[in-house]
């Protein structure tokens, strides 16, 4: 016995061995489950008990015998049987031509296993050199015909059975196919395929786990291959088409004679290097074959996952924030979902109407009448449409919609896409026709719609945050408003009440002096506060630089004689690194606190000091105070304030520009004792008027 016939034997026993559990396995379970999972289970355990059987005759005679052939046909027999029973039903029955099939190979099988039965019964081994051509003959017929049966059924489970019934067939599939390759290579060759037919227990051996998979409802859900696989696939039984057409064909020039053989060959690798050039250098040709492999190949015609994944990559890879930028992803999404080649995306005007907004790869600029009116758009809104302009250009479409005359006329146009969100329209795409131009079907339009929502999904977001940056920017000039009112009232106070004292002290030169410097502090300070009112002002952090504490306590004191006079005490040199603007909008506030608070006859005192390298600025009063309580939980709080007309925000504001600067507030204060507010700020180099002690200090009523 040779190495290899001992291997076949091995693998017929263990073939054997395997099918006979298997049976027994599905023949224990239990029947209710079994039948739920598994249409037709005892043809199930039949076909399964059958090719164990004819495992047993290729251990005891071997691959090829006319033992095993006769045997072969009951496995054949079983395995047609459960075909019948399971991929065809009252609802969905067989075709007629499937019905003749079938019929025709189970009288094959019924009269070969008789004939060689009885054969067999009566000469023995005497029969065999006759016996197996004609028994192998009726196998692959049989084979044959079993594979149209398995795709038949194949066919029929697409159309609506979704069961794990798949994985049986396909291993019926692979065991015909073999059979039927072992006769073809022999027929073409003259001579047996010895090595292919004694591994033929193997391969049956590898469709054991086929019916187990089924039993075990493992992926009920049919199993299969990805896009990528299947065009792989076809490639590379392509390239095997392609070598077994060349070997074909110098065959037949060899037998018909003469020296055509190199010729031939030379021609079918011209025409097939030509259909490959074609489809590499025409667009329409490979748009046109993605068509037919889509169309008889895939049972779909998306690869949904792919497909869905490439359309949210497009949607969020923006470079840009700007608007135009996502209308451009939008309308490029809609178009490679669909194979276009371009897209125009239109966006409702003022009068609603809706113009063309962006375009991706629309040759050419779309005119001033490239419009969809209100009607248009209010119709398709209403009717969810997606709408075919072909079939609108054959007068087969809906008068209500109302289509322009600008797409009906532009035979580049193909599909117009609504996009919809929560039913309200808010944009419109307009679809290039592809290179291998379709009708739409109803997969064309689920896959459009549900892409459209999901684009309008982006847009709505778009949307919205440009709203919600258009109301930020409100409320932040009316926070600014806020503010700035509550310096207007300051300064309304302060003018009062110079007027006031106007009146008694009008004749006094000196009062006339300061008048005037008020008034001028005061317009200065009007006019401060509408350039804080500019949506371009800068913050006091953007302006901070390095800043003498002095001369501004100076301003500050000039700008409060008219109300109090006070005392200022500042160390000599000191800089902070701050904005004058803010330092000073800062102190006044707090010095106008503590006047508020204060009696009239009361001192306020400013103290200005280097301490921890900071710039320390205290604000002192001995007025009515405040508790604890209130400087923890209201003092620094927007629109609470202790005063009748106060507005509550001179604290809060003066908190924030502090920070802002890299300072700080800090209060203490009890009741009837006086308050002292503390502000701290970053500190700049010193350079001390006075030989550079930054120690001294000067001191005075001003």
């Amino acid at each position: 016995m040779s190495a290899l016939a001992g291997l076949s034997q091995i693998l017929s026993g263990l073939a054997m061995a395997g099918f006979a559990g298997v049976t027994l396995w599905l023949l224990t379970r239990p029947r209710a489950r079994t039948a739920a999972l598994m249409p037709a289970p005892r043809w199930l355990a039949a076909a399964a008990a059958a090719t164990g059987f004819w495992a047993g005759a290729l251990f005891l005679f071997g691959p090829g015998s006319s033992q095993s052939l006769v045997v072969q046909t009951v496995r054949d027999l079983a395995m047609l049987f459960w075909l019948a029973q399971t991929f065809w039903s009252a609802g969905a029955p067989m075709s007629r031509p499937l019905r003749l099939i079938l019929r025709m190979l189970a009288t094959i099988c019924m009269v070969t296993l008789l004939l060689g039965a009885a054969a067999h019964l009566r000469a023995g081994d005497a029969a065999e050199p006759w016996m197996a051509p004609a028994l192998a003959f009726a196998a692959v017929v049989v084979a044959i015909g079993g594979l149209l049966l398995v795709d038949g059924g194949a066919r029929q489970a697409s159309a609506g059975q979704r069961k794990p019934v798949m994985a049986v067939a396909a291993g019926f599939a692979m065991l015909w196919a073999y059979e039927v390759n072992i006769q073809l290579i022999g027929a073409l060759t003259g001579e047996t395929a010895s090595m292919l037919r004694d591994l033929l227990p193997g391969v049956a051996l590898l469709t054991l786990p086929t019916y187990v998979v089924a039993a075990l409802d493992v992926g009920r859900d049919r199993m299969r291959l990805s896009r990528t696989a299947a065009t792989r696939t076809l490639i590379l039984l392509g390239g095997a088409a392609y070598l077994i057409v060349i070997a074909l064909t110098g065959a037949v020039a060899r037998l018909v004679g003469g020296d055509y053989a190199e010729l031939a060959q030379a021609i079918s690798l011209a025409a097939a290097l030509g259909a490959g050039g074609l489809l590499l250098a025409s667009s329409r040709y490979r748009a046109w074959l993605t068509v037919i492999i889509s169309k008889h190949f895939f049972e779909h015609r998306y690869d949904y996952r792919a497909e869905w994944m490439r359309f949210t990559a497009t949607l969020g890879q923006g470079d840009g924030d700007d608007d135009r930028n996502l209308y451009r992803r939008v309308a490029k999404a809609l178009a490679e979902l669909t194979g276009s080649p371009g897209a125009l995306l239109m966006l409702p005007g003022a009068s609603g109407s809706f113009r063309v907004a962006e375009q991706w790869h629309w040759p050419g600029a779309p005119g001033e009448e490239a419009t969809l009116s209100l009607r248009s758009a209010f119709m398709l809104q209403e009717t969810q449409y997606i709408v075919d302009l072909d079939t609108e250009r054959r007068g087969q479409g809906s008068e209500d919609l109302a289509i322009p005359d600008w797409l009906i006329a532009d035979t580049r146009a193909w599909v117009v896409v609504p996009v919809l969100h929560f039913q309200r329209m808010i944009a419109i795409v307009v679809l290039q026709r592809p290179a291998a131009s379709r009708a739409l079907d109803w997969e064309d339009l689920d896959v459009l719609r549900i892409a459209g929502q999901q684009a309008a999904s982006y847009l709505a977001e778009s949307q919205s945050q440009r709203a919600l940056s258009e109301a930020r920017r409100f409320d932040e000039f009316n926070r600014r408003f806020a503010f700035i009112m509550h310096d207007i009232k300051n300064l309304a106070s302060q003018i009062g009440l110079l007027a006031r004292n106007a009146e008694r002290h009008a004749d006094k030169p000196d009062f006339r002096a300061d008048m005037i410097g008020t008034l001028k502090v005061s317009a200065g300070r009007l006019s401060d506060l509408l350039v804080r009112l500019a949506p371009r002002e800068r913050g006091p952090a953007a302006e901070a630089g390095r800043l003498l504490v002095e001369p501004v306590l100076n301003e500050i004191a000039a700008a409060m004689r008219p109300r109090r006079a006070l005392f200022i005490g500042c160390q000599a040199g000191l800089a902070a690194w701050a904005n004058a603007g803010a330092v000073r909008q800062i102190v006044q506030h707090l010095v106008t606190n503590a006047i508020d608070a204060s009696a009239p006859e009361t001192p306020v005192q400013v103290v200005a000091v280097a301490e921890q390298g900071r710039v320390r600025i205290d604000v002192i009063d001995e007025g009515s105070g405040m508790t604890r309580e209130f400087i923890r939980d209201e003092l620094f709080k927007p629109f609470v304030s202790t005063k009748e007309s106060g507005f509550g925000l001179g604290a809060f504001e003066a908190l924030r520009i502090a920070q802002a600067m890299g300072g700080a507030i800090e209060v203490a204060s009890e009741p009837g004792k006086g308050s002292n507010f503390t502000l701290w700020l970053p500190l700049a180099d010193v350079r001390s008027e006075n030989g550079g002690d930054p120690r001294a200090m000067k001191v005075g009523q001003r």
